[in-house]
């Protein structure tokens, strides 16, 4: 598995990864135009595009045999860090991947001279919970946030250096 800086050529892959994490996880969470209205919002080539251009974010993707199976997406807003995504390909779980785009996303926001790290994960979204757990991370937090027009309650996390 390689880790590298997402480019341009990625779009696609980068898109197919969220959604079909999307149709995996959120199923129970959101309705299938909510995530098709999500998926389209948030990782349509223009948005991914701009995130590619801002200097504070970071998008990296993890790939096996020239295959993009995974990403996860960060920005630092000041001292603090946000990782703001973290997708594996359903089909390639369990291996280490997300734990690896985590800590690449990490090390990423720490060489950049953030103080903590927070993220934000769908409160229904238990694979999403038990992942930022199992990092080092503690739950301080709820927000809400729109999707497909509706609206849902994100766990915040927060992990220090």
């Amino acid at each position: 598995m390689e880790i590298r800086r997402a480019t341009s050529e990625d779009t696609g892959e980068i898109r197919a990864v969220a959604a079909s994490s999307w149709r995996t996880d959120y199923p129970n969470i959101l309705n299938r135009e909510a995530i098709e209205e999500g998926v389209e919002e948030w990782y349509n080539s223009e948005q991914i595009a701009s995130e590619l251009a801002e200097d504070d974010a970071i998008l990296l993707v993890a790939e096996i045999d020239d295959k993009v199976v995974g990403f996860t997406h960060a920005v630092r807003r000041q001292r603090t860090g946000f990782i703001l995504r973290v997708y594996v390909n359903p089909d390639y779980r369990k291996q280490g991947i997300g734990t690896e785009l985590f800590a690449s996303a990490r090390d990423a926001l720490l060489t950049r001279g953030v103080d903590d790290i927070r993220a934000m994960v769908l409160a229904g979204n238990e694979p999403g919970n038990v992942f930022y757990k199992t990092v080092g991370f503690e739950k301080v937090d709820e927000e809400e946030t729109v999707i497909g027009g509706e609206t849902y309650t994100e766990n915040v996390y927060v992990r220090t250096k």
